[in-house]
């Protein structure tokens, strides 16, 4: 029997897992599909939305980040995360009642700076596990007429990426793999920088969603995590029926990220890139959100363009179109030599 790989299961094991499974209550109008980031479920005079992500790659502030990563994927649908829930999965031998305060406290911080209320979850030591694991659940609500999909692109459209990749990959590799940077002459200065990634320029896309979403016109959102841009943009495509043509000396690669990735051999398309977001818009909105953007300090770039989809998923680079690439595992599991 073939065992499968670290990371996300292949995209059409899970399409075919959805069409066996599939919700059988009308109210759901947007059950689990390929690229979409969040539930939809019918609740009266709004959408109550729900979604699910684990932080499985270690990290020094898990809680926090967990919460972040969550209310994302509400986001990215015109939402405004409300309620979130966590699972707290813990080492045995290696597990105080100050290091889960500490994840406690890290979430509470979140949820301030957020505006969310913890309402529930888990907490256990489980036995085998070498690090801690949160799997956090958000939930929260948006008007009918603010839904925004990851399936909603139409040829024509833009395609616009907020902020820089591999944002939060360039952050775990300098907080994880600090000793060793060092030790190949990276300067402190740019693991620093890296480090502070997670803050400024920030993981969360909940305040670029939310100023695109309220300038209306959004036709497709989606956040890049596991397997890095490129994933997204497979599964922006998939989700929406249609093809893409991207401009890959448009792609805004952060100065750090590219080096870090580069010491590990790491592919910055094909690596975790929270705190980016994918829009797609007709162009008159696309500047409207490019100048929006600009005024409240957020870096937001035009990459490309939406196609029909029997013209392909296209990578120009040096002039020459070139298939965009596939990452069947995110680069960053190569970090922690993950097979």
């Amino acid at each position: 029997m073939r065992h499968l790989p670290v990371g996300k299961l292949r995209a059409e094991v899970l399409k075919a897992f959805f069409e066996k499974y599939a919700p059988r209550d009308e109210r759901v109008l947007i059950g689990p599909r390929i690229g979409e980031d969040a539930a939809v479920i019918e609740m009266g005079d709004r959408y109550l939305l729900a979604t699910t992500d684990p932080i499985t790659f270690a990290t020094d502030e898990i809680g926090w980040y967990a919460l972040q990563v969550n209310a994302n994927d509400l986001a990215v649908r015109g939402a405004r995360p409300r309620w979130f829930l966590a699972t707290l999965l813990l080492p045995e031998g290696a597990t105080t009642d100050a290091s889960v305060e500490h994840v406690f406290s890290q979430v509470g911080r979140a949820c301030e700076e957020l505006e969310v209320s913890l309402v529930g979850g888990h907490t256990e030591v489980t036995h085998g596990l070498g690090r801690p694991i949160v799997v956090g659940t958000m939930l929260g609500e948006v008007a009918k007429d603010r839904l925004v999909t990851s399936g909603g692109a139409r040829p024509g459209d833009m395609v616009l990426l907020t902020k820089g990749i591999p944002l939060e990959g360039a952050a775990i590799i300098a907080r994880e793999k600090e000793k060793d940077l060092a030790a190949r002459g990276v300067p402190s200065a740019l693991v620093e920088r890296a480090k502070d990634f997670l803050h400024r320029p920030g993981i969360s896309v909940v305040p670029e969603a939310m100023l695109a979403s309220e300038l209306g016109a959004v036709h497709a959102m989606h956040d890049p995590t596991e397997g890095g841009l490129a994933t997204a943009l497979w599964e922006l495509a998939e989700a929406s029926g249609v093809g893409l043509r991207i401009e890959r000396e448009r792609i805004p690669i952060l100065p750090e990220g590219e080096r870090l990735c580069r010491e590990f051999g790491l592919d910055p398309l094909g690596t975790i890139a929270s705190g980016s977001l994918l829009l797609t818009l007709a162009a008159a909105a696309a500047a409207l959100v490019l100048h929006a953007c600009a005024r409240e300090g957020i870096d937001c770039a035009f990459i490309g363009q939406v196609v029909p989809r029997d013209a392909g998923l296209t990578l120009v680079e040096g002039g020459r179109p070139l298939p965009l690439p596939t990452f069947p595992q995110d680069e960053i599991t190569k970090l922690f030599g993950v097979a």
